[in-house]
């Protein structure tokens, strides 16, 4: 096996367990005696075209597995989305830096990006092994039964809930907790594992799965509130209407935009604060809170899951026994 020199970035929406997969590739990437250096590139993508890199490849196991049990993305993220002209200056980065291998951890539009980066290479004729390393809390990579970062993020649902339903059963009233998820409700409805008597809340649960209907919406707290004389809800942040509008947009006066022009779901309380209101307004119920988990959700320390632990470890070592030893590029799917 031939020395080389390997580069490693994160992309994305940081996670509870992202490091795992990180210094699983550094320390897998070190053991096989292939690699001349181990750069890591800080904030993303972005990183990559800045050439500002990290070396890791003298860095002390001992300050890599501390790094590996730290929550958060360890070298930066970036929202960056690249085109074909971005992923082209990426290229071209790493072919000056003689870079041979490239792995980075993300989610859709990251292993979007290492597709690209890989075609670019073969058509310059250019031996680069690219491999995508899933991660996101939504779980929403196809191919993967459950991705490196949600299980920490579904425990995360799952205990908050259920603390809010003891909390809802001892001052009874209707409680909204919004979930991230744009487009997919894998992590909304784990906040039903938590449950473990019949009237236990959640009561209700909405996912964009399914269109959302404020009058049924509506319907449905009323009926649930009458049956229990409290009202536990679980909501996505991505619920919208059968043309696909986002409900916090028809609710809210004004909307705020993210910088690929999506309706700004994860960074405020809007959505909670306008179903409440419906709430109050509508069926006269006094008391009704909401709250938006918002960040907490993904990096959370205090329950972080042991399998998301060992799975996020495995697929960034597996990436590079993938490329190092199969000569593959493509995306490691998460174990079933």
């Amino acid at each position: 096996m031939s020395s080389d020199k390997i580069l490693v970035a994160q992309g994305g929406g940081p996670t509870a367990v992202i490091n795992q997969s990180l210094v699983g590739v550094v320390l897998e990437a070190r053991r096989l005696h292939g690699a001349q250096r181990v750069y890591g590139a800080r904030h993303g993508v972005r990183g990559i075209v800045n050439e500002d890199f990290v070396d890791l490849t003298q860095e002390t196991q001992h300050n890599l597995e501390l790094v590996a049990n730290t929550p958060a993305s360890a070298l930066g993220s970036t929202r960056d989305k690249p085109d074909i002209a971005y992923c082209q200056e990426i290229f071209k980065v790493l072919q000056a830096h003689e870079i041979g291998h490239f792995f980075y951890i993300g989610g859709n539009d990251s292993s979007d990006t290492v597709r690209i980066v890989s075609e670019e290479a073969r058509k310059a004729g250019y031996p680069l092994r690219c491999m995508h390393i899933p991660k996101t809390i939504d779980n929403d990579l196809v191919g993967n039964d459950h991705t490196p970062g949600f299980p920490s993020a579904a425990r995360f649902v799952a205990q908050a809930f259920a603390g809010a339903n003891l909390d809802n059963a001892a001052l009874p009233g209707v409680y909204v907790g919004v979930v991230m998820g744009r487009h997919a409700g894998f992590l909304t409805a784990a906040a039903a594992l938590g449950k473990k008597f019949a009237d236990d809340g959640p009561h209700l649960i909405y996912l964009p799965e399914r269109t959302f209907v404020l009058e049924k919406f509506l319907a449905d707290v009323k009926a649930a509130y009458e049956r229990h004389g409290r009202c536990v809800i679980a909501v996505s942040e991505g619920i919208h209407d059968a043309a696909g509008v986002a409900i916090a947009s028809q609710l809210a006066k004004a909307v705020e935009r993210d910088a690929h022009g999506n309706v700004q779901l994860s960074g405020t309380g809007a959505l909670a604060d306008l179903l409440c209101d419906e709430v109050k307004n509508q069926l006269k119920i006094k008391r009704v809170r909401g709250d938006t988990f918002g960040y907490l959700q993904r990096s959370f320390l205090g329950c972080v899951s042991d399998v998301d632990q060992r799975e996020a470890r495995e697929v960034g070592e597996k990436a590079v026994q993938y490329a190092m030893w199969s000569a593959r590029d493509g995306s490691v799917a998460a174990p079933t």
